[in-house]
């Protein structure tokens, strides 16, 4: 069946993260082993619960607090949680405004308040705009939807929004707990190698989506 809906994640698919910068920034505080409390595959239920939006910033900072030995800020916290944001190229930008002629193309993210509140600051500094809003039909972050991946329940909330058949739609995730979950409901998934960048994967076919399907 041919593809017409896209799901994009956005950390490590579109945007260039990684997930060790936490852990480095919080040590050179004087936090140590933060690789205990998250990864990404890994994380406690208290930033689960700060991903979907139900505790507030303020509540995550005091959590952070709670686990180091040291007294942290809340600049230093917010620097710590930031440090695993690095850039979403120009580039990327404009294939995902290609794709969204050929395709209904959608974001997924798990994300949180304080990462949310940093990279839409920089994108509309950088462009003049909210490039989210261009870019996609429409983009779901977890804060906001209070469920994140691999719960189904925020992939059937995309899927009955914009009514969607599983069957004709490609998930697209570098975790593979949450594109099973998106295989369950019957989508057609993608697992974004850790070595690749997603213009590379398209290199300038968009029909790219139409030959991964799995």
């Amino acid at each position: 069946m041919e593809i017409k809906n896209i799901i994009f994640d956005l950390g490590g698919v579109i945007y260039d993260i990684r997930y060790e910068n936490i852990a480095d920034r919080f040590r050179s505080y004087g936090l140590q082993d933060f690789e205990k409390y998250y990864t990404q595959l890994s994380q406690t239920p208290t930033i689960d619960l700060f991903e979907e939006g139900r505790i507030t910033p303020a509540e995550f900072r005091d959590y952070i607090r709670g686990i180091s030995p040291i007294p942290l800020t809340d600049s230093q916290i917010d620097d710590a949680w930031n440090a695993i944001l690095i850039e979403i190229p120009k580039l990327r930008w404009q294939l995902l405004g290609a794709l969204r002629i050929k395709y209904n193309t959608f974001l997924f993210s798990n994300t949180n308040q304080i990462n949310y509140d940093r990279f839409m600051a920089e994108a509309e500094q950088q462009y003049g705009f909210n490039p989210f809003e261009v870019s996609f039909r429409k983009a779901y972050f977890s804060q906001l939807m209070h469920t994140r991946k691999p719960k189904p329940d925020g992939f059937q909330m995309i899927i009955d929004e914009n009514g969607l058949n599983p069957a004709e739609t490609i998930f697209i995730d570098d975790n593979p707990t949450n594109v099973q979950t998106a295989k369950q409901l019957g989508m057609h998934t993608y697992i974004m190698p850790k070595d690749k960048k997603l213009e590379e994967l398209f290199r300038c076919n968009l029909s790219f989506a139409d030959g991964i399907v799995q």
